[in-house]
């Protein structure tokens, strides 16, 4: 299998793996038709779980190869530090200009609390679920990216590994974001659909991901390592903190995350 994926166009296996993690949203959301109402203790398990398999794919299919690709030792090493902290500053510095989601989510049941100073004529709380969405999508492209810039190195091996522990991620990211609609009175479908929606930004990341490796190989290594600290952002500022908020199960949250990242590893190892 592994044979005939490596023959096949980098860019077009990036479009389609990025395309599925992207519906892979939607997937998640589809829980709605059978329960409306997912208990927090589930979503919980889910959210680490979530965490441990994209913090074992960035380890081993971003930040090692990195390492491995910059020329190993010091060489390979500083680069992947310098390619971690942009990718993790880019996201703080685009934190400044959109909503935060944990804020967003947290903060659902609120009634009478402006956001960032938006004014719209829906009433506060939806304002605060779309909000919620938009950051979801946004956070949604530098997925993409790291799917993207896996395949783009020609380890098909990388690129699988990736979207598999991010299409699994988006699974109760989908459902995170079709509860709250469904809450304001949406439809189960316009829930579902809007909620698949915001994962089909990772495409667009992914084609530029592998867009970018296949033009300059030099910046191979630098890219793994960018997209490494963007995910590393992402787990670390939005996943865990949503699973140690008040009223969560961290503890099972925690040891859901380490099962996940063995499991992750164990699979990311041991695959071709």
């Amino acid at each position: 299998m592994l044979q005939f994926l490596n023959s096949q166009n980098i860019l077009i296996l990036a479009a389609l793996a990025t395309l599925l993690t992207g519906i892979s949203t939607g997937i998640g959301a589809l829980v709605i038709f059978a329960a409306s109402n997912v208990s927090k203790k589930c979503m919980d398990a889910w959210l680490g779980s979530a965490a441990g398999i994209m913090l074992a794919a960035t380890s081993f299919s971003l930040i090692v190869p990195a390492i491995e690709y910059g020329g190993g030792g010091v060489k390979g090493s500083s680069i992947c530090l310098a390619g971690i902290l942009l990718g993790g500053f880019f996201l703080i510095f685009a934190d400044k200009f959109f909503p935060d989601p944990n804020l967003m989510l947290n903060s659902m049941g609120e009634q009478n609390e402006s956001i960032n100073g938006f004014k719209t004529i829906f009433n506060p709380r939806l304002r605060k679920t779309w909000l919620f969405i938009l950051a979801i999508t946004i956070h949604n492209f530098p997925e993409g990216l790291a799917v993207g810039v896996g395949f783009g190195n020609g380890d098909i091996k990388n690129g699988i590994t990736l979207a598999i522990a991010i299409g699994l991620q988006n699974l109760p990211e989908g459902l995170a974001v079709a509860l709250p609609l469904l809450r304001e009175g949406y439809t189960k479908w316009k829930a579902f659909l809007i909620a698949l929606a915001t994962g089909l930004v990772e495409p667009i990341g992914g084609l530029l991901g592998a867009g970018l490796v296949q033009i300059s190989r030099p910046f191979l290594p630098l890219s793994m390592a960018f997209a490494a600290g963007a995910m590393i952002y992402v787990i670390s500022h939005e996943i865990i903190p949503e699973t140690h908020s008040e009223h969560s199960h961290s503890k099972l949250a925690t040891i859901a995350l380490m099962i996940g990242f063995v499991i992750m590893m164990f699979l990311d190892n041991s695959l071709g």
